[in-house]
């Protein structure tokens, strides 16, 4: 009994102490609890780069963008576009962009259009703005939605006008600059003529009838594509009609075959029976139309005020030099309606970009937006292209503009009592096409301004 007593003492006594041993180290030797602590305090160690081991491989792809600027007098605005190019390629492991250079009208009204209906556009591509084209393409979900990515770069609020490219407050492509359309002539030939710088209809018309007189076409024409003269007959409605005629098209308060816009349409047809504009137009391209003004055969030429930095091109300029050029607003017209003094002019060309993109291609998208649309590229597209620019700037960004045509684009916009747009940014794609038929009847003397404008007016109501 005394036996057995004690055994169960020394059992008792051996639990105690292993009880005891594990609530003081949790179950460890003391010098391994020790050693935990130690490493504990101890800095961790930097792993060193193995040196005979490969870096990781960046798989290389491709993009495609298709731009519009080919052709001599296009070459400033591309070698700007070169070096976005390049910027990006190096700012983007892996990347190569495949340029893609094709003729403005083939881009917008075949090839474009066919890659957007079966979804297989460029990554990037130029871009209008507009019904016809970037708020059609968007509505079909076929360009990528730009808005959170201009407030990732903090470009939000740098663009002075995005609504042809918007639908509500969603943007879906980026104007590369603005632009005016006008007049530019001849001072030289002005001069030796004695003819002086028209203010009014009635004197631009005495101006033609005195070219004329002297063998010279009163204005350079290249009607093989229609959107060429479109650019006049735009102004003369803005003339005729209003200043705010593109908002009463799109309202369906003013309608193709309004008498203002006949009476446009039919002074358009009254310069071609007086033969103002270039013999055979309808078969001359827009190069051609600036070689007829550049080589003093024609003495003026309605064209955009991207047309500036031409006269600056060595290549083209061996009969005028840009200190021979001016660059004035389409005067006033008899009973037009609305302040004469409004310029046309617009935010309407850029980029767009695929909605369909992987995430490779979407990282080198935003580093093509952010190293394009940038305060630098806009300053250099005005100084170097003539462009005017379409992000918000400081007004001294004009003063090293050198190019004194450039000069009288700059002037000319900052005095003017507005601007209104091209009709077409609110009608669609076969309205469009209508207007550029008809105005190739009236040049062809096939129709008049009546004719004309009704049969506008017929398609727009079977598209709406």
């Amino acid at each position: 009994m005394k036996k057995g007593l004690l055994v169960m003492l020394i059992l008792m006594l051996s639990a105690s102490m292993v009880l005891a041993g594990c609530s003081g180290n949790g179950g460890k030797k003391e010098d391994e609890t020790n050693k935990g602590s130690e490493a504990t305090d101890k800095p961790a160690e930097t792993k060193k780069p193995d040196p005979t081991k490969e870096p990781d491989k960046v798989e290389p792809f491709t993009i495609t963008l298709r731009h519009i600027q080919i052709g001599d007098a296009q070459k400033n605005r591309k070698a700007i576009l070169d070096d976005v190019v390049k910027k990006t390629e190096e700012e983007v492991a892996g990347l190569k962009i495949e340029l893609d250079g094709v003729e403005d009208q083939v881009n917008r009204y075949t090839k474009l259009p066919a890659e957007m209906t079966t979804g297989n556009p460029p990554q990037i591509f130029d871009l209008f703005g507009g019904k016809g084209d970037a708020q059609k393409y968007a509505e079909a979900g076929r360009l990528l939605e730009l808005t959170p990515i201009l407030e990732e770069l903090g470009l939000g609020d740098k663009f002075h006008n995005l609504e042809q490219f918007m639908i509500g407050d969603k943007i879906y492509g980026l104007p590369i600059g603005g632009s005016t359309e006008g007049i530019y002539y001849n001072k030289k030939l002005f001069a030796d003529l004695g003819i002086a710088e028209p203010k009014t209809l009635e004197e631009l018309e005495a101006a033609s009838d005195k070219l004329k007189e002297n063998g010279i076409t009163p204005f350079a024409m290249g009607s093989k594509a229609a959107w060429v003269p479109n650019m006049l007959i735009n102004t003369l409605i803005g003339r005729y009609a209003g200043p705010d005629m593109v908002g009463r098209f799109n309202s369906g308060d003013l309608k193709f075959n309004d008498p203002t816009v006949v009476a446009a349409y039919d002074k358009y047809a009254d310069w071609v029976k007086r033969g103002y504009f270039t013999k055979g137009d309808i078969g001359l391209s827009y190069d051609q139309m600036l070689n007829e003004f550049l080589n003093s055969k024609a003495g003026m030429m309605f064209d955009g005020s991207w047309r500036s930095s031409a006269f600056e091109n060595e290549d083209l300029t061996k009969n005028i030099t840009s200190a021979d050029v001016g660059y004035i607003n389409f005067p006033s017209v008899p009973n037009g309606v609305g302040d004469q003094t409004f310029i046309n002019g617009n935010y309407s060309n850029g980029y767009g970009f695929s909605a369909d993109l992987d995430e490779n291609e979407l990282k080198a998208v935003k580093a093509f937006i952010k190293n394009l649309y940038n305060e630098e590229m806009q300053v250099r597209g005005l100084h170097e292209d003539g462009v005017l620019p379409s992000m918000k700037v400081p007004a001294s960004a004009s003063d090293g503009v050198t190019n004194p045509v450039t000069k009288q684009v700059v002037d000319l916009n900052n005095n003017v009592g507005g601007q209104f747009s091209h009709f077409e940014i609110v009608i669609t794609g076969p309205v469009y096409a209508e207007t550029e038929v008809q105005l190739q009847a009236i040049i062809a003397g096939i129709a008049d301004g009546k004719k004309a404008t009704d049969s506008v007016q017929t398609v727009l109501e079977k598209e709406q």
